[in-house]
């Protein structure tokens, strides 16, 4: 049975990313990550697990709104109509991520981290994340509380616990078959 993300969140990091490293091993996933206000934390967090190098070879950290557009092909007009913490920011540098790295799952990140930035309609702690690929992308917004780094944690344990529950759910779905 496949583990809830909520259950997942619960473990520590270094046991999520080796757990998200077995499961890219049996599945022959590689993935990617494409980060704004987790400055690199995700692909830290997976490239603690030895032997990483398998099934993550790229990560990108897109931390102005420029690197989004050049490095994730986040275009402009998406940028300037929802801005740079939303959904379709966060699914674009996904697929993005995905294109360029030839990754099979991705994981993106941009948010509020604090302690400025926020505003009535994205309050610090908001934060977007997307999982897929290039052709399916699946967003959700969170509003963690405390300070920048606790932001900035919890974002990166929903990020690996997301990419762990959806390659749970790919190894189910093959035993199923």
């Amino acid at each position: 049975m496949t583990p809830s993300v909520s259950s997942l969140k619960n473990l520590d990091l270094s046991l999520l990313a080796q757990r998200l490293g077995k499961l890219c091993r049996k599945l022959q996933i590689e993935v990617t990550t494409a980060e704004s206000c987790t400055g690199g934390g995700i692909a830290c967090a997976i490239t603690s697990a030895a032997g990483s190098s398998a099934y993550f070879t790229t990560g990108f950290v897109t931390y102005a709104d420029a690197a989004k557009t050049r490095l994730v092909g986040v275009s402009d007009a998406t940028l300037q109509t929802h801005g740079a913490v939303s959904e379709a920011v966060v699914k674009a540098m996904v697929a993005g991520a995905c294109q360029d790295s030839g990754a099979q799952l991705g994981v993106a990140v941009s948010g509020v981290a604090g302690p400025d930035g926020g505003s009535a309609e994205k309050p610090v702690g908001t934060v977007w994340l997307a999982w897929g690929d290039v052709n399916h992308q699946e967003a959700e917004c969170f509003h963690f509380p405390g300070d920048r780094q606790a932001v900035r944690e919890q974002a990166v344990r929903e990020a690996l616990a997301g990419l762990v529950a959806r390659l749970d759910a790919k190894v189910d779905g093959q035993g199923e078959k």
